[in-house]
């Protein structure tokens, strides 16, 4: 009987969990998630940005998730992983990897196209997909990492390019020699630049 009793609060008792409003479940078997037949997330709208050569390296399987409820059941050799899909808010300056990074993750640092240094700071707001919770719980290591070093890089790679719209012709001054706007747009962008077109950087950021 106390065998019964040990197995009954071991596999049964302790077998059963909840999902909390927040949070998807995905249940694995044996390490191996429950597929939702051949599905994967090439079929799925999330893929239609992807290029042509990134779409056999982003070909997910689309697992069965458990929403929000419960009380739900599991075997002892069944694994339940819970992900909170709830939209959260970062730091961009943030390093997950190497926290003192970036002035302690307050301040991100890039180098405009006139080689000026600038610091940046702002908030990102990210949530985990539902639908690809896959490439979210086993194809990638750390997530956030990986997320955040993909945004810095394309965050800098933007300010070191970016381009002020062109200014309309002017005539060139009656002595010669170039006004300093002139000389700015010879050189190609500027801070200046950056501060007044914000709102096309923010969109290229979007995009």
């Amino acid at each position: 009987m106390g065998f019964v009793a040990w197995f009954l609060v071991r596999y049964l008792v302790a077998g059963m969990y909840t999902v909390n409003q927040n949070e998807r479940a995905v249940k694995t078997q044996f390490g191996r998630a429950e597929r939702v037949g051949s599905a994967s997330t090439l079929q799925d709208p999330i893929a239609e940005a992807l290029l042509p050569e990134d779409r056999e390296r982003y070909d997910f399987p689309q697992v069965r998730v458990i929403p929000p409820g419960g009380p739900y059941f599991k075997w002892p050799w069944e694994k339940v992983y819970k992900v909170s899909i709830a939209t959260q808010t970062i730091n961009m300056a943030y390093d997950p990897e190497t926290p003192s990074a970036n002035q302690s993750g307050t301040v991100l640092e890039a180098v405009t196209k006139d080689q000026l240094n600038t610091g940046l700071t702002g908030q990102i707001r990210y949530r985990v997909s539902e639908k690809n919770l896959y490439a979210y719980l086993f194809g990638v290591k750390q997530p956030l990492v990986h997320v955040m070093g993909y945004f810095t890089s394309v965050l800098r790679e933007r300010i070191a390019n970016f381009e002020a719209p062109a200014p309309a012709a002017a005539p060139p001054p009656a002595t010669g020699v170039p006004t300093p706007e002139l000389a700015t747009a010879a050189i190609g962008v500027s801070i200046n630049d950056l501060r007044k077109n914000l709102r096309d950087l923010n969109e290229h950021m979007d995009r």
